[in-house]
């Protein structure tokens, strides 16, 4: 007797359905299972057994063969625990094979018969839905996840037991729904704000245009300056997340298995910061099966790399793609996965190995020569793609005694939600969000320089020896400057502010 469940496996964030066959016939008690499993899959053998019978169900002692089709893709993990176990009972008579038609099924087994949660159920549900499927049963911590998607019902099940009802009685289990409006209109919960920040304006002026833009930056001062404080309260002035950024922020950390339980939907913009001794793979993603790294784990939201000379220089430089077309790609004999990896960098160093390099409160002990050996750790590719070059002073002492609260995030964030929405408006035909998304073309279409302004900008390109990438970041920050003031074209103030961004490396790297 031959029965078939269907379940689903991931490529990447992408699923793809996986057929689980089951075949009964009369001999000697056996169990196989073909179709590329890994030792996690072999495993269920022991687990869904043990399962069935610990849940006072009947295992069948006859010779079964499982394939998990397609067969020339390696499967993975322990998700297809429940769907064999429903496959085994349909075959063996216990619940009706005819229940099991348009229903998705994904899960794992403990030895009880709990059913336990997976990753990637997200992407699972909305490719069971685009799929056709009717249902799918999940696993209960995992229902809110897949309830977000809409246009499939969603049967969370807390044992195999609770699984075995549903099919016998589908009537009876009501199915998992989630208010997805009700999630966006949370407030996001920060614990930080700008307002806690006390004096460098100037800095927090910076940040304010480069949230509003999507602009990369980086902040160049002393330890104690204020850099990290800067950088962890960057989120807390983006403007909230959309339906679609939501859904993609959800999925990269469904797959990753880092979704917090009990979760539908991540509303909050992620904050990434990982240390300078991660490794190409994490940082970028990779590894014998291909997962996100940090660079998509912040996707939608900020990635942080503090003490930035001090990560691996081929670890820096395998970023310059992603932060270019907004996509990590890994590649692999058996085939090549792509991770979505739009994020805004956000990078702290000090000017020097020692880090007092023009502080005027503080001694520089460090030699031309390591100063110049700690700043060329950093490629001048690299730096071309910051759009926002910046130094960070430390504070004077009158500034550290004021006890006044600056302004508070929310109030920055009103301004930088009004510049994306203007920046929305012009951009959406070209599926972008902001200005730091535009190509050349683009940024010739959409900024409009006075002539003014123009001779301005010409002649610090001429001083600064700016390249062609630098001088579109230029005009594409200056466009942000004008869209947080309102204005419809590129005035000399506007230019002039940006140059500003550009031009503090210098001070540092020199011209060239």
């Amino acid at each position: 007797m031959l029965t078939k469940v269907d379940s689903a496996a991931l490529h990447g964030i992408e699923a793809f359905t996986v057929h689980v066959e089951i075949d009964l016939q009369n001999g000697t008690p056996s169990w196989t299972i073909v179709g590329l499993p890994d030792t996690a899959v072999q495993e269920s053998r022991e687990r869904v057994r043990t399962a069935i019978r610990n849940s006072g169900l009947y295992f069948p002692l006859s010779r079964l063969t499982v394939n998990l089709a397609p067969a020339d893709v390696r499967k993975e993990g322990p998700a297809y625990d429940l769907p064999m176990a429903i496959g085994i009972l349909a075959v063996s008579e216990q619940i009706p094979p005819e229940s099991l038609e348009g229903t998705l099924v994904i899960g794992e087994l403990s030895l009880d018969g709990g059913v336990r949660p997976v990753n990637g159920v997200l992407s699972i549900a909305i490719h069971a839905r685009d799929s056709g499927k009717r249902v799918m049963v999940v696993p209960r911590a995992n229902a809110e996840e897949a309830a977000v998607v809409g246009g499939i019902k969603v049967i969370g099940v807390e044992s195999l037991l609770d699984a075995v009802e549903y099919f016998l009685n589908p009537q009876r289990k009501p199915p998992v729904r989630v208010d997805v409006n009700a999630l966006l209109n949370q407030p996001a919960a920060y614990e930080v704000d700008f307002a806690e920040i006390k004096g460098q304006e100037q800095a927090k002026r910076a940040l304010e245009i480069a949230a509003a833009g999507g602009h990369n930056v980086l902040l160049i001062g002393p330890p104690g300056s204020g850099k990290t404080m800067l950088a962890r309260r960057l989120p807390t002035i983006l403007p909230p997340m959309t339906l679609e950024e939501a859904l993609q922020t959800t999925r990269i950390y469904s797959a990753a298995g880092m979704l917090p339980p009990r979760t539908g939907l991540m509303t909050t913009r992620p904050f990434r910061s990982p240390h300078h001794t991660t490794s190409y793979a994490a940082l970028v993603g990779g590894g014998s099966v291909p997962r996100p790294g940090e660079i998509s784990l912040a996707h939608n939201g900020v990635l942080f790399l503090d003490e930035l000379p001090e990560f691996k220089r081929d670890v820096l430089e395998a970023m310059r793609q992603p932060l270019e077309d907004g996509v990590v790609s890994v590649s692999r004999v058996q085939a090549a996965v792509e991770f979505p990896a739009r994020c805004m960098l956000v990078a702290a160093m000090n000017p020097c190995p020692c880090g007092f390099h023009g502080d005027p409160q503080q001694t520089c002990n460090c030699s031309q020569t390591a100063i110049r050996k700690y700043l060329q750790r950093i490629s001048g590719p690299l730096l071309d793609r910051i759009d926002i070059h910046l130094e960070v002073p430390r504070l004077r002492q009158e500034e550290l005694l004021n006890l006044e609260f600056g302004e508070p995030s929310a109030k920055i964030r009103e301004r930088v939600v009004k510049a994306r929405l203007r920046q929305l408006e012009r951009l959406q035909p070209y599926g972008l969000v902001c200005n730091a998304q535009m190509t050349s073309k683009m940024v010739r279409e959409f900024c409009p320089i006075s002539e003014e302004a123009r001779a301005y900008l010409r002649t610090a390109v001429q001083r600064l020896g700016l390249s062609a990438r630098a001088f579109d970041r230029i005009v594409k920050i200056a466009r942000t400057i004008a869209d947080l003031e309102g204005e419809t074209s590129i005035l000399l103030p506007h230019i002039a502010e940006a140059v500003q961004y550009r031009s503090i490396d210098r001070r540092f790297w020199g011209a060239g």
